[in-house]
């Protein structure tokens, strides 16, 4: 058997907010944005150069959903996010005036940062020891 994690639905406030955020700062690449209705879209992005896992920018359409946008996993880390290079997407981070919630550590494993989105989500940004290749 043979399967892969595709895709992850991150709720959004609106569409081209998210979309402006997550490829203008973080220089996400989007993947596909096609209109299913007049209130829902169908959105993908993901990592430059990415061949793995992509979200999927799902607008909250309930009052219940709203209240999940930025917390999804209860105030854990939600999304990890490898680099090959974290000097160069730290250096993003501060130009951009994105929120660092604990800064730059060396671990065993490799070197990690948490970041927090537009949402409120926390992401971590590792470069691993072993680094992801181009």
């Amino acid at each position: 058997m043979k399967q892969q994690l595709a895709l992850l639905a991150l709720l959004v406030r609106d569409y081209d907010e998210a979309i402006e955020y997550y490829t203008k700062q973080l220089h996400f690449v989007l993947k596909e944005d096609t209109l299913l209705s007049p209130e829902k879209r169908w959105v993908v992005i993901s990592p430059p150069g990415s061949s793995g896992a992509a979200l999927l920018l799902a607008k909250a359409s309930t009052e219940e959903q709203n209240n999940y946008i930025g917390n999804q996993s209860g105030g854990r880390v939600f999304l990890f996010l490898h680099t090959d290079n974290i000097e160069r997407d730290y250096q993003n981070l501060v130009r951009n005036k994105i929120e660092i919630v604990r800064e730059k550590v060396v671990e065993p494993w490799g070197t990690v940062l948490v970041f927090k989105d537009l949402y409120g989500n926390l992401w971590d940004l590792i470069e691993p020891i072993n680094k992801i290749s181009s």
